[in-house]
């Protein structure tokens, strides 16, 4: 089949499927990508909470790495994620 095979395979739901596709498709050569929650969402037409609940899929899986990003006022900005 090819790069998706195994998660095709993968017991993950069908939203840790579409979440996991769409950060790989924005990802850079090194697998990484910022986008925000709401961007998600709404590309996706999913809940942000269903994003959430992806997100927390895929990194208990370990197909997703979730790093906190932070504004130089000390306010939080998007997460990095590395698929």
């Amino acid at each position: 089949m090819g790069y998706f095979s195994s998660l095709y395979a993968s017991e993950l739901p069908h939203r840790a499927v579409a979440v996991y596709m769409y950060l790989h498709d924005r990802a850079d050569k090194d697998g990484k990508c910022y986008p925000a929650i709401g961007t998600i969402a709404k590309e996706l037409k999913l809940s942000r909470s269903t994003v959430k609940r992806a997100i927390v899929d895929l990194e208990k899986t370990g197909n997703l790495r979730k790093e906190n990003r932070w504004r130089e006022n000390g306010g939080k900005s998007s997460n990095v994620y590395f698929v």
